[in-house]
């Protein structure tokens, strides 16, 4: 997942032009290819493809226009760009113009991200359904159609909105770090973030060459955090047939401090007990785990509520 480029003054949302090239190409002399948004759906429940990187890019910069499409298009590099449609035309994005440049490339896909990218965690369930509504509109009045696949603004979603979201698209991407797989819920996709911060090569190559860490179920299914349910109820269920399940390592961040979890297994079913609540405005968990060789993750955000 990118947002910006070359615009150093925002280091958290911001790739340079020069890494990113440099990994576009670490993907291409690798043995994997680059995910087409169009086979997508069509290859989602096939257990036996060969791994794929799909690049996701939020908020219709105008600096990605500017440089990191040229590279793109001429590279012919498949991506979904997912557009707000409250900002477009404003300065620092793009135009729908420009939007509709990007879209009749047959490997860019525009993705629907809401209308005012606002912190809709934070309002009513009618406030989120009337600005998904809005931006539906505006798509139709500008592309001729509703983009089906979406991203949650910031990766934040209740149970609500993931549930409202899985009765209108195809699929939808938080901002959790995690490798897709089969048994990953559709509407809860994760998506390594890519920047300054983490952005690096060494980091990078770690990403692309890490693999699922699969679950069946993954509890709660409530996501939002609120004073009486934070610190949250969490537990993993695992396949029974899974191996090495037990040297799974997790990381989370309640009280504001980064540290290994306290993690117990009874047979494939594993609870953290945290330490204390969650401090807004996101609490975190990641877990990895080391199976022969091969590093398997994934991650989970708790977005919390602001008072």
């Amino acid at each position: 997942m990118y947002h910006r480029f070359n615009e150093h003054k925002y280091p958290s949302t911001n790739i340079q032009m020069d890494v990113f090239t440099e990994q576009m190409e670490i993907i291409q002399n690798s043995n994997y290819k680059f995910s087409n948004p169009e086979q997508f759906d069509k290859n989602f429940n096939k257990a036996k493809i060969n791994k794929e990187i799909l690049i996701t890019i939020d908020d219709a910069f105008l600096s990605f226009y500017l440089e990191a499409w040229p590279y793109l298009k001429k590279n012919k590099i498949p991506f979904i760009l997912f557009v707000s449609t409250e900002p477009v035309g404003k300065r620092g994005y793009m135009t729908w113009e420009q939007i509709k440049e990007v879209e009749a490339e047959e490997f860019a896909i525009i993705g629907h991200h809401s209308h005012s990218h606002g912190y809709l965690i934070d309002k009513d369930n009618n406030f989120f359904i009337s600005d998904i509504e809005k931006a539906n509109k505006i798509f139709l009045e500008n592309l001729g159609y509703i983009p089906n696949y979406f991203s949650y603004p910031f990766g934040e979603y209740s149970k609500f909105m993931r549930d409202y979201i899985s009765k209108n698209f195809d699929f939808a991407f938080g901002q959790h770090s995690g490798v897709i797989d089969l048994n990953k819920d559709k509407f809860e996709l994760p998506r390594f973030p890519i920047n300054e911060n983490y952005g690096d090569l060494k980091r990078f190559n770690s990403v692309i060459n890490s693999f699922p860490l699969e679950y069946e179920q993954l509890f709660p299914l409530e996501k939002k955090l609120l004073v009486e349910n934070n610190p949250p109820n969490f537990k993993v269920r695992f396949f029974s047939e899974q191996k090495n399940i037990k040297n799974i390592n997790c990381y989370s961040n309640e009280l504001d401090k980064w540290e290994r979890s306290n993690t117990i297994f009874n047979e494939n079913l594993l609870t953290i007990k945290f330490r204390g609540p969650f401090i807004p405005r996101r609490g975190r968990i990641n877990c990895s785990l080391n199976d022969n060789g091969k590093w398997r993750w994934f991650g989970i955000q708790f977005p919390i509520k602001e008072n």
